[in-house]
């Protein structure tokens, strides 16, 4: 389906191939500085971004979408130990699509969470919540042919993050995308439906365009939820054009 946007450049519905290229409008992804999230004023570039032209080393390696590096259970996080973890048992699947909307196979998708009770494992997270013995809390997968990725974990919950009176992050979900090389990387946050906290979260505000939020949002997906065992949540990952989603990479 043709759509236009104010200039008058077509392009088509997400999942099509693009009939013009789009970029994204102001706001489609979060500014370098938000006030409202206030670490960001501790870490965003102060100095004009440097160039750095790829050399041979950049173009030709490492290869990151070698098999052999993906365990078995990497992409399962709830089989990575002798016991199963707490928490209401998710499937996350979804696409990833490049500029054109054409699926990319062979992308190392990696996600990083904390468990139910919305805790890191990591030395600093130590506000008063339970950790799981049998949750560590990240996976790894590739996409297949089809750009598709899957992974099995358990919905992590809220926790307080001290950025301001009462601050409460949303649950999420942290994904990481690299291409044939280190320098090949983008970082993004998936949201659940509906989450009360998000009126109130800087970070998932810093992308001021709501429609672009709405991009960081997984839909759950009934026909793909397994009975008896797991419901089911779809989150497709475009990486530029008019449906693409945001990515910390631009923080």
């Amino acid at each position: 389906m043709e759509q236009r946007d104010s200039g008058g450049v077509a392009w088509s519905d997400p999942g099509e191939t693009p009939i013009a290229y789009l970029r994204e409008g102001a706001g489609a992804h979060p500014p370098l500085d938000s006030p409202a999230y206030k670490s960001t004023l501790l870490r965003h570039p102060r100095e004009p971004l440097l160039y750095l032209p790829q050399t041979l080393t950049e173009i030709t390696g490492p290869a990151l979408g070698d098999a052999a590096r993906i365990g078995a259970l990497d992409h399962d996080l709830t089989r990575q130990h002798a016991g199963a973890p707490i928490g209401e048992r998710l499937i996350v699947q979804g696409r990833v699509f490049d500029t054109e909307g054409k699926p990319l196979r062979g992308t190392l998708v990696e996600i990083w969470q904390a468990n139910s009770a919305g805790r890191y494992l990591h030395k600093h997270d130590r506000w008063e919540a339970p950790l799981d013995p049998n949750f560590s809390g990240a996976g790894r997968c590739l996409t297949d042919d089809d750009g598709r990725y899957r992974f099995v974990t358990v919905k992590p919950g809220p926790y307080p993050w001290g950025n301001h009176h009462n601050a409460w992050r949303p649950a999420h979900i942290h994904f990481s995308l690299l291409g044939r090389a280190f320098t090949q990387r983008l970082v993004t946050q998936m949201y659940f439906p509906s989450d009360p906290f998000f009126p109130y979260d800087p970070i998932f505000n810093s992308v001021r365009d709501e429609r672009a939020r709405e991009r960081m949002v997984a839909s759950f997906n009934v026909h793909e939820t397994v009975p008896s065992w797991a419901q089911c949540y779809e989150f497709d990952i475009y990486l530029r054009g008019p449906a693409a989603t945001p990515f910390e990479e631009e923080l």
